[in-house]
C-alpha cells in the first residue's frame, strides 16, 4: 500500500521538502525514459501529488502516469496509479526499463 503526501499550497514549510523530492525523482526518471524513446510531461498541479505522464510516441494510446512516494515501510518507490510498485525510488534505470516495456507497442 502506498501513502502519498498530497501537497498543500506551494510554500507550506511541511510540504516543500517532499515536493522537491517528488519533483527531483520524477525529473530523473523523465531523463531515463527519454533514453528509451518515451515522451514525458511532469505534472504538479496545486494541491495534488506530482506525477509524470509518460507516452510512447509511436503509439500515443500507450500512456500512463507514474508517481513517486513512500510505502508503509518508509522506503521510496515509483508507483503505477493503481498503487502497484514499479521500482525503488533510487533505481531510475530499472524503473525506466519496466515502464518502457509496459508501454512498448507490439510489432
Amino acid at each position: 500500500m502506498v501513502t502519498l503526501v498530497a501537497g498543500q499550497a506551494s510554500g507550506d514549510p511541511g510540504t516543500e521538502p517532499y515536493l522537491s523530492y517528488f519533483l527531483g525523482k520524477l525529473e530523473g526518471l523523465a531523463e531515463e525514459l527519454g533514453k528509451h524513446g518515451l515522451m514525458t510531461r511532469l505534472m504538479a498541479p496545486a494541491g495534488r501529488v506530482p506525477s509524470l505522464h509518460v507516452v510512447n510516441p509511436a503509439a500515443s494510446r500507450l500512456a500512463e502516469d507514474v508517481y513517486v512516494g513512500r510505502s508503509q515501510d518508509g522506503l521510496w518507490w515509483f508507483w503505477w496509479p493503481w498503487a502497484e510498485r514499479i521500482a525503488p525510488g533510487d533505481e531510475l534505470a530499472a524503473a525506466a526499463a519496466l515502464i518502457a516495456r509496459v508501454l512498448s507497442a507490439l510489432d
